[in-house]
């Protein structure tokens, strides 16, 4: 019997595993331990056990994967059963020997599993209700076929990786008793994987995967980084770029700290480097599924550590930190702010100052709209609100507009499809994300008068079910669901369609800017994904309100915004009116990617850095005061 134990950074986990092991009734066991690349305690938490001769130690110097893990710990074993204990849980006593004897009773059989202790005091006979099987239920017969690893997929979802595979060699059989623990907790690889407390960038960060993935968790959209990045935008490519671009170019390099986290279209950065400057990562810990944080798949980025960033920053003396993008890295780069009074510092902020408000986060957000050296605003009306929010801001401030979430121009280059409406006779709308403000009716409404519905979007469908389950039966044969669409489809894909949909909403500010909320201040990030493709954008028609969307639209002239459903389907149904915003969509939709306003971006660095140069300029900032260290036993007065 071959134990195949996978870890990482499982040092408080590991020795109540390998205790459970040495328990065992079944005598027979070698113990193959695979450390993915464990920076912590696990190697010295080992050390005792190592004296066993059951129990070999192979380590990964870098995390590879937990197939890669697996299959290393295949590789090694010599034993003809194949058993897997997680370094996070337990085996009982009777373990080990039930499952051996369950194969003995199915000779046919490739695979015994257990019946499972879960969620603190939960069990299962056998698979755990919307789980599929955890290796620590499972025995095996020695077997030649591998675990599937990162360079393939990386999934939550066990029976891609491997147990599909191993199911076609034979049947499995269910022991029936408990007689081991999937042990619960907000570690787990599952947890780390599935959106929204997981995803990518959470998976990313903690197991500090440098190259592209394909990801695709059981909770979220299949991403194929390897497939968008692998040619363009790969680590390297901006290099040859770069050289193109500095011996013309009238600006210098500068070296931009990129601190927080870069939300959707992070690849954008790919056009700072195009331009010829040096980019380092300072990333937010702990990050939502849509905070995207490195090591980045894409360019040449260089992470700074979180523990001794001072130092990496004295070390590389960058000319300036650009922090940004949502609520979530607030605290972090607030931090970074009070700690860096010598660097220049722009904040640039999108989402959101209520959700500030509400999670008691508004007097960090106050001091870097305050103490910032630049100020980046997603939208003017974004920065009409902050000066109501907070009087006072520093007169003589360089300030910039530019929505947080543009993709790069790359993104853009795929030729248009021809229109759905063309072949059906009928009109074909989508909405790429959640159908925000299109109830079920409002679907009816539209399929009466000849208006399809695309919904893109698995995951988000997943949370949309009840919508789904009440709009297809109210228009079963115009609503159209569709999967994800990654950025290099969006042209080829979106442009099949007559118009698309952003948030569908009554503002109730009546043009005070101090009754907006974030509907009426926000430009959603479906914004550039329905230009790319050319498509005009419907909305709700809020005259005499402020919008910065309809502003916007209205600017470009690329809206279609309408008062209610028979006034929408007048429009839609007007060919040549269609034809003439389409193409007038098409003719602006670089405006919406950021390669365009990278040359402005920089310029506004520029009068950042004149500025907070200038010998005649008051600091914005004091050095953080450094705490007093009282000595043991004495209070200060």
């Amino acid at each position: 019997m071959s134990v195949v134990m996978p870890t990482f950074e499982q040092a408080a986990f590991i020795g109540r595993a390998l205790d459970s092991l040495r328990a065992q009734d079944y005598p027979d066991w070698e113990a193959v331990i695979v450390d993915d690349g464990s920076q912590d305690a696990t190697c010295a938490t080992l050390a005792p056990w190592l004296s066993d001769a059951r129990v070999r130690y192979l380590r990964f110097e870098r995390n590879g994967g937990l197939g890669r893990a697996i299959n290393a710990g295949l590789d090694a074993a010599r034993g003809e059963l194949v058993a897997y204990l997680p370094s996070d849980d337990v085996f009982y006593r009777d373990h080990l020997a039930q499952l051996v004897a369950c194969l003995e009773r199915a000779p046919d059989a490739v695979l015994a599993y257990a019946g499972v202790r879960h969620h603190y005091n939960r069990t299962a006979p056998g698979v755990i209700p919307g789980a599929c099987l955890q290796p620590v239920q499972c025995l095996h017969r020695r077997t030649a076929l591998r675990w599937r690893e990162r360079a393939e997929i990386e999934s939550d979802d066990l029976d891609r990786l491997f147990w599909s595979a191993l199911r076609e060699a034979g049947p499995f059989v269910a022991l029936g008793a408990v007689t081991c623990e999937w042990v619960d907790h907000p570690g787990q690889r599952h947890k780390r994987m599935r959106e929204p407390s997981g995803g990518i960038n959470p998976f990313r960060q903690y197991y500090r995967v440098t190259e592209p993935l394909r990801f695709h968790s059981t909770m979220g959209n299949a991403i194929d980084e390897a497939r968008l990045y692998g040619e363009a935008g790969a680590p390297g490519e901006a290099e040859p770029r770069r050289a193109a671009a500095l011996p013309g170019a009238a600006r210098r390099s500068l070296k931009i700290v990129l601190c927080g986290e870069l939300a959707y279209n992070a690849d954008r950065v790919l056009a700072l480097e195009a331009l010829g400057h040096t980019l380092y990562g300072l990333w937010m810990g702990e990050p939502y599924w849509y905070n995207t944080v490195g090591p980045l798949p894409f360019g040449r980025v260089e992470d700074l550590p979180r523990q001794g960033w001072r130092e990496a920053l004295a070390r590389i003396e960058p000319d300036l930190i650009y922090a940004q993008l949502n609520w979530q890295a607030v605290p972090f780069a607030h931090e970074v702010l009070l700690h860096t009074p010598d660097i220049p510092f722009v904040w640039h902020f999108k989402e959101g100052p209520f959700i500030c408000l509400e999670k008691g986060t508004w007097p960090l957000l106050a001091d870097l709209m305050r103490l910032a050296d630049g100020c980046i605003y997603s939208t003017p009306e974004m920065r009409e609100w902050f000066a109501g929010a907070l009087p006072g801001l520093p007169a003589g401030r360089p300030e910039h507009v530019l929505d947080g979430d543009l993709p790069r121009r790359a993104w853009f280059g795929q030729a248009r499809s021809p229109l759905l409406s063309a072949a059906t006779g009928q009109v074909h709308t989508v909405v790429p994300g959640r159908p925000i403000g299109l109830h079920p009716p409002t679907v009816a409404e539209l399929a009466r008068r000849g208006i399809h519905l695309h919904f893109y979007g698995d995951f988000t469908q997943g949370q949309w079910l009840e919508w789904i389950a009440k709009a297809r039966a109210l228009a079963p044969e115009h609503l159209h669901l569709h999967a994800n669409v990654d950025q290099d489809r969006w042209v080829e894909e979106f442009s099949r369609y007559d118009a698309g949909w952003l948030h569908v909403f009554h503002s109730k500010n009546g043009g005070e800017i101090r009754r907006a909320d974030w509907d009426d201040l926000n430009y959603p990030a479906r914004t550039a994904t329905l230009a790319a493709a050319g498509l005009p954008m419907i909305q709700l028609d809020n005259r005499g309100a402020i919008v910065a969307a309809q502003a916007l639209a209205e600017e470009l002239g690329i809206g279609l915004f309408f008062e209610d459903i028979d006034d929408l389907a007048r429009q839609l149904h007007d060919g040549a009116r269609m034809a003439a915003l389409r193409e007038r969509v098409w003719q602006v939709r670089e405006r919406f990617c950021f390669d365009t306003h990278a040359p402005g971006l920089v310029d506004y660095f520029e009068r950042v850095l004149a500025r907070f140069n200038d010998p005649g300029r008051a600091p914005a900032r004091m050095p953080a005061p450094v705490p007093v260290r009282v000595p043991p036993g004495r209070r200060p007065r």
